[in-house]
């Protein structure tokens, strides 16, 4: 999903993220939509770790944090293929000399309604991980909560703006992928010690 993030925005040059995608290959576009498909498969898959992590909790708790964060993994993939309608219409306001923001205008605000959808899960998601990790109530330790998606997104509230160049795109251009992937790693490291996992379900 980054890799289809940069498909879609990166340029050495411009940090304009819609004319970047008006000048991009198609093939660039094409494949990018693709990886909305592929990338959101495999976060699925990696929600086993997440599931096994909250085994010890209860299993309303367990199913809630599973159906929350597929729900906003699902969306994820839906924003990220909705984004081939806004690549077009630029494409298309470039080579026809439109007005490029009325021209994506549509396109951007149909994957803002779907933005609007995935607020009340990442709510209940939010509240109920961080509470439960907190307590101990999983096989998480308690820094994980550093790396859920809540914390980085409340932090590039403050310092998204300061980025620039190249920075800027991977960052603003990849920000949602890009904290889905540290909280993996995170958890990955976190679920590694076996033998740590092993005594805590005990």
């Amino acid at each position: 999903m980054l890799a289809g993030d940069m498909l879609y925005y990166y340029d050495p040059v411009s940090v304009n993220l819609k004319l970047n995608m008006a000048h991009g290959a198609d093939i660039r576009i094409m494949l990018s939509g693709l990886t909305a498909l592929l990338g959101i498969w495999f976060y699925l898959l990696g929600l086993g770790q997440v599931y096994f992590a909250f085994r010890p909790a209860p299993a309303l708790v367990r199913n809630t944090v599973l159906a929350s964060f597929a729900a906003i993994l699902t969306a994820y993939g839906v924003i990220h293929g909705n984004y081939m309608a806004i690549a077009v219409s630029s494409k298309l306001a470039l080579q026809y000399h439109l007005d490029m923001e009325a021209a994506t205008a549509l396109a951007s605000n149909s994957n803002l309604l779907i933005r609007y959808f995935v607020y009340p899960p990442f709510a209940v998601l939010s509240l109920v991980f961080i509470f439960q990790v907190w307590k101990q109530k999983t096989l998480y330790p308690q820094w994980i909560i550093l790396f859920f998606p809540l914390i980085p997104f409340l932090i590039n509230l403050f310092v998204g703006r300061y980025f620039t160049g190249s920075t800027f795109i991977i960052v603003e251009g990849g920000f949602y992928n890009l904290i889905l992937i540290a909280f993996f790693v995170a958890s990955t490291i976190a679920l590694w010690d076996s033998k740590q996992t092993a005594v805590k379900t005990k």
